[in-house]
């Protein structure tokens, strides 16, 4: 059973800066890749970062230049440098990994990020 579990979350006001962790139940190297996606209220769940085992990063469009997704392989651990935060970064952020040898989604309980104008 795999847990990924969010923390870092919180009230923030805008162009301020948090850092999101994602720590795995076991090594980040049995998964493909690693991301985070965020939810708003009545929104779809759309990909935020994402980096795979070879270490190669993606960014959605409206976070580039602002997030940084990066990893701590010895502490399992995934981690999201938000700066310059904008209202419409508001959203419930999850976790999500993606099996290397089994390729299901996992996927953590979610952490809240409200950005304040």
């Amino acid at each position: 059973q795999v847990q990924l579990v969010e923390s870092g979350g919180g009230l923030v006001q805008a162009g301020g800066s948090l850092r999101l962790s994602c720590a795995a139940s076991r090594s980040i190297f049995s998964f493909n890749a690693m991301g985070w996606y965020r939810q708003a209220p009545g929104q779809q769940r759309d990909l935020v970062a994402t980096i795979t085992r070879g270490a190669s990063t993606n960014y959605a469009d409206s976070v580039k230049g602002r997030f940084t997704i990066s990893r701590d392989i010895a502490k399992n651990t995934v981690y999201l440098q938000m700066n310059s935060l904008k209202p419409e970064d508001t959203a419930v952020y999850y976790c999500n990994a993606v099996g290397y040898s089994v390729p299901r989604d996992y996927w953590g309980q979610g952490t809240q990020v409200t950005v304040s104008s």
